[in-house]
């Protein structure tokens, strides 16, 4: 239904639900809760440059919009809240403790240990979560072919696999692995080929 917001800040809010912005946009206020990271980057009356993202939530008593400055970490909280157990609270706590491409990694790697400095994510829950979400995150298959002018590696299967699943296209995948790879020292660095090419995807 929503996909962004561009618009103002008009209000934000820290209440016991969580933080809270209003994003005026077209003459309409729009209440979106965010994670700690974009509720400490954004002042009243600035005025939206690039895009906030949306994720409507809809249950029987309520619907709720959440804002994400990067589309990336709103495919992933999208991602964890198809984790039984995980709700909208819950993927915003990790998103708060961990970044999208972090997040990503420790569910890559099974550090479930690690994915409990999470507020309230025991670790039965982080468990759960590297179970389910690892093979959301690694099962998309690749291409048969590819016209990549890069050599293709482990890592780098690894990094289209993630990507095909938070919904990028083939050809915008290797279109920035076409860029980035020169930049990468150790080319089965799985993070860092990961962390750079989600900067670079969502820098547009």
């Amino acid at each position: 239904m929503f996909d962004y917001f561009k618009g103002f800040i008009t209000d934000k809010r820290r209440t016991s639900k969580g933080t809270f912005v209003t994003i005026e946009s077209s003459g309409v206020g729009y209440l979106l809760e965010v994670g700690e990271r974009d509720f400490n980057t954004t002042q009243i009356n600035e005025e939206i440059v690039q895009k906030i993202y949306i994720y409507l939530t809809h249950r029987e008593d309520a619907m709720s919009l959440y804002g994400f400055s990067n589309k990336e970490t709103r495919d992933i909280f999208q991602i964890l809240l198809s984790v039984s157990g995980v709700g909208a609270k819950m993927a915003i706590a990790l998103l708060n403790e961990f970044d999208a491409c972090d997040l990503i990694s420790l569910v890559i790697d099974g550090d479930f240990k690690e994915l409990t400095r999470a507020k309230g994510v025991g670790p039965k829950l982080a468990q759960k979560i590297i179970l389910e979400l690892k093979d959301k995150l690694m099962k998309t298959e690749l291409p048969k072919k590819s016209s990549a002018s890069f050599v293709q590696t482990q890592a780098i299967g690894d990094t289209q696999s993630v990507l095909l699943s938070l919904g990028y296209e083939e050809k915008e995948i290797e279109d920035a692995l076409a860029k980035i790879m020169p930049t990468i020292e150790d080319s089965s660095d799985a993070e860092s080929i990961l962390r750079k090419v989600l900067t670079h995807l969502s820098s547009f």
